[in-house]
């Protein structure tokens, strides 16, 4: 199931869009912003505490590492793993930047799934509103359903091969802190602006107080 259920995500959300036909990505912004907490609660709650239990001297460069990795990624995926897709009406080019960006950083991010359960959770319910803002804005610019459904399952598979090579390759067993830590990074940056960037004027109305207080305690209780 946590091969599975990340790429379920992927697809429930490019069949919202395709059957539902959503007009603006700001429907969802709530649910965007649930998934952020959820997101960031389970990193607080449960990844940082394991990280800094270890032996390791470097956890906190690590986790840097990981907040600068994600900002340079964006100069490339131009924000999408927040819910932010800018692409050139013009071209119908595959946008193989936009892909490469968001595979780096789907494949990092299902690394410490294999020996953190409820991590996918986080993952499959922040998957699902960037699915679906993915899939609006590739049909707006014209893109064919084809290449839409070809970039989303090519995408959709990047998080259970991350987690796949975490499992086998010893590589990445041998240095799982370190790895873990560095997906803590991308975490913490990709939540924390969800969280401000999901309302207008970066103020936290009622709703949305309540959402994330409301996925943190589910994250927490689980």
């Amino acid at each position: 199931m946590n091969y599975l259920l990340p790429i379920l995500s992927i697809a429930i959300g490019f069949l919202f869009v395709i059957l539902f036909k959503p007009k603006k990505p700001a429907s969802i912004k709530l649910f965007l912003a649930f998934s952020g907490a959820f997101l960031l609660a389970l990193t607080v709650f449960e990844l940082l505490p394991e990280v800094y239990k270890s032996q390791s001297n470097y956890v906190g460069v690590f986790i840097m590492v990981g907040i600068i990795l994600q900002i340079f990624l964006e100069f490339f995926s131009k924000g999408a793993e927040h819910g932010h897709v800018h692409l050139h009406t013009q071209d119908k080019t595959f946008p193989w930047m936009l892909f490469l960006s968001l595979s780096i950083h789907a494949f990092l991010e299902g690394m410490p799934i294999h020996s953190h359960d409820h991590l996918v959770l986080g993952i499959v319910i922040h998957k699902v509103p960037i699915a679906i803002i993915l899939t609006l804005f590739f049909i707006q610019a014209k893109y064919s359903k084809k290449q839409t459904f070809i970039f989303l399952l090519l995408f959709a598979v990047m998080t259970p091969a991350g987690s796949l090579a975490a499992d086998k390759i010893q590589f990445f067993n041998a240095y799982s802190v370190e790895i873990t830590a560095l997906v803590i990074g991308i975490f913490l940056h990709v939540s924390t602006t969800i969280l401000f960037e999901s309302s207008e004027g970066h103020k936290f109305n009622m709703a949305k107080l309540l959402i994330v207080i409301f996925a943190a305690f589910l994250a927490y209780m689980l």
